[in-house]
């Protein structure tokens, strides 16, 4: 299941997601750059979120950085498209000012969660999907029976239905858990963050009551 729309408006023009958005791609256009130029690799160690240095107290910062990279254009469109179809009421829900800050502290939380799976990992952390998991945590809680516009595969056929969206991330959400444990012989070889995607839903389900509009 692909989201790709919902009937949702928001009340208030999403200027938070807007940016957000719009840095997310900034940044992969200086990634691209780097790459052109062979120093992408640096760039990303240097700025992604390494759990070994993190453990050790070191490179902090690198919380905050690592969600502005992404690995490719697939891994950057599919993080992106869950933040246009989600952010925006959740934005509406928050006001501004908290929906950053729910932002940042979701992203934080999902990269200790991941974190917490591997912390002598030396395998860069990087994607905006903690703290957009989050997102789509505070969409679950706050507009569970919204209709949501998904794109079902059934084998070879593609349908475009309309399910609520507690079904929606709810699904996602339990995926993310069971590939966790899967992966966890592989957790060091890289790959998919499925704890931080699951850090950052839960994170952002327990916030949203704190940050949330009354």
């Amino acid at each position: 299941m692909i989201p790709i729309g919902d009937r949702n408006p928001a009340r208030s023009k999403p200027v938070v997601t807007w940016l957000l958005i719009l840095a997310n791609l900034a940044v992969f256009v200086y990634e691209l750059s780097l790459w052109s130029q062979g120093r992408l690799e640096e760039f990303v160690y240097t700025y992604g979120a390494v759990p070994a240095r993190l453990s050790r107290g070191e490179a902090v910062h690198t919380l905050l950085t690592s969600m502005f990279i992404h690995a490719g254009f697939l891994h950057l469109l599919g993080n992106m498209l869950y933040l246009y179809v989600f952010g925006d009421n959740v934005e509406d829900a928050m006001g501004r000012r908290r929906y950053v800050l729910f932002y940042f502290t979701s992203g934080i939380a999902a990269m200790l969660a991941q974190i917490a799976a591997n912390p002598d990992s030396e395998i860069p952390g990087v994607g905006a999907s903690g703290a957009i998991a989050g997102v789509l945590g505070a969409y679950f809680i706050t507009y569970p029976g919204a209709r949501v516009k998904t794109l079902l595969f059934l084998g070879v056929i593609i349908r475009v239905v309309y399910l609520p969206a507690a079904l929606v991330l709810g699904f996602w959400f339990l995926l993310q858990v069971l590939a966790g444990f899967v992966s966890l012989e592989q957790v060091s070889e890289g790959g998919v963050a499925y704890f931080a995607h699951a850090g950052g839903f839960a994170a952002g389900i327990l916030l949203t009551p704190l940050l949330r509009k009354r």
